[in-house]
């Protein structure tokens, strides 16, 4: 068990060795759509890499997921085959979103120091490949607003 010291410092050392092992400029929050971030997750049960929805305007909202939706065939046979759609995703703040995302399928726990190797590589080949999925579609996309 560790304190909520040791585990923040803990997460700061899985983050801060993730930037030195993948030293790379992610798009994360620059795709010049309000409210619509790419986001790596990682947690003491699971590490995700998202696509999540969630601006102040529910319509827009429904629209931009109404519109990844429709390039979801695509998306699954090209880029990511492990992609879940969520339209009610529960984040740990009660808050509900709308999120695209791939689960790390391999054991995992931000404590534990000898599984963040492979979640490093999860991380950067997956988030590649939602960038690359959406630098291709990003046009369409945004037809969506």
């Amino acid at each position: 068990m560790f304190s909520k010291a040791e585990s923040a410092q803990l997460r700061k050392e899985f983050w801060t060795s993730f930037g030195k092992s993948f030293p790379r400029k992610w798009i994360l929050y620059n795709t010049q759509i309000k409210g619509f971030s790419f986001k790596f997750d990682a947690n003491k049960q699971q590490a995700l890499v998202c696509l999540d929805i969630e601006s102040n305007d529910s319509i827009k909202n429904e629209l931009l997921f109404e519109q990844l939706l429709s390039l979801k065939n695509i998306l699954v046979e090209t880029y990511l085959p492990d992609v879940i759609f969520d339209k009610k995703y529960t984040l740990e703040n009660g808050k509900t979103i709308y999120r695209i995302y791939v689960v790390h399928q391999q054991k995992f726990n931000i404590h534990n120091r000898n599984t963040w190797r492979e979640t490093y590589k999860f991380f950067n080949i997956t988030m590649l490949q939602f960038e690359l999925f959406y630098y291709d579609f990003e046009d369409f996309i945004k037809q969506a607003i």
